[in-house]
């Protein structure tokens, strides 16, 4: 799967880096622009999948840069979702008539911002598989819902730290994920367990899953990728 490009257009140079900094770990590809008018240049030369788009911008409004991506056809599908201190229901509902496909208003969490994103993505047939949606390789097969891993048919028993390992990385085929990030997302972010305890648990989930293990790929000195 291609790494999704994401526009991040925001004048406040710490929340425009933060921005950039979580959708990045998120592992997509970010350009960022404090301006309206390098937004739409930008838009047009490289066309995201999406833009995150303030509205207090420093030359051109948000909306009217939004007015100018939906009336060209070069960018006129691109999903727009508006992040901005500007609250009020009328420009709530001046962006969606524009065509945003949604609005979150300062302040506000990253994961909620990558969350609303993400589902974006989905609705718009790209992005991520959901974290309920059935992911199936060759004769590898998993099901969240009912967290079981199967082979050919046979069920592979898997401890629920290596379920959950193997689902946050089968999720995004040939993206590279640190030990760290594997740890936060298989134990928590406040979980006290070492980097390296995901090495054995990689060990022992390749064991596992016989043939399919090497779908599980070690990246020298970064971490590990599941490859589709």
């Amino acid at each position: 799967m291609d790494r999704l490009s994401i526009l991040t257009v925001e004048d406040e140079p710490d929340v425009r880096e933060l921005m950039v900094h979580n959708l990045s770990r998120e592992g997509f590809d970010v350009d960022g622009t404090e301006s309206g008018e390098e937004a739409i240049r930008l838009a047009r030369s490289r066309v995201p999948n999406a833009i995150l788009l303030d509205l207090m911008l420093p030359d051109i409004d948000g909306l009217e840069v939004c007015r100018r991506l939906k009336q060209d056809p070069r960018t006129s599908a691109i999903p727009i979702l508006m992040v901005t201190a500007r609250g009020e229901e009328s420009d709530v509902v001046a962006g969606l008539e524009l065509g945003a496909d949604d609005y979150i208003t300062k302040p506000f969490s990253p994961k909620v911002v990558v969350a609303r994103l993400k589902s974006i993505l989905r609705r718009q047939g790209r992005g991520f598989p959901g974290p309920d949606d059935v992911l199936r390789f060759d004769d590898l097969i998993i099901h969240p819902g009912r967290h079981e891993v199967a082979v050919g048919g046979v069920a592979i028993p898997l401890t629920a730290s290596e379920f959950r390992l193997l689902h946050t990385m089968a999720r995004r085929p040939g993206w590279v994920f640190t030990r760290y990030q594997l740890v936060d997302a298989v134990h928590g972010e406040k979980h006290a367990v070492s980097d390296r305890s995901v090495d054995v648990q990689i060990v022992g989930l390749r064991r596992k899953l016989g043939d399919n293990g090497g779908r599980i790929e070690t990246v020298r000195g970064v971490g590990y990728r599941f490859r589709e």
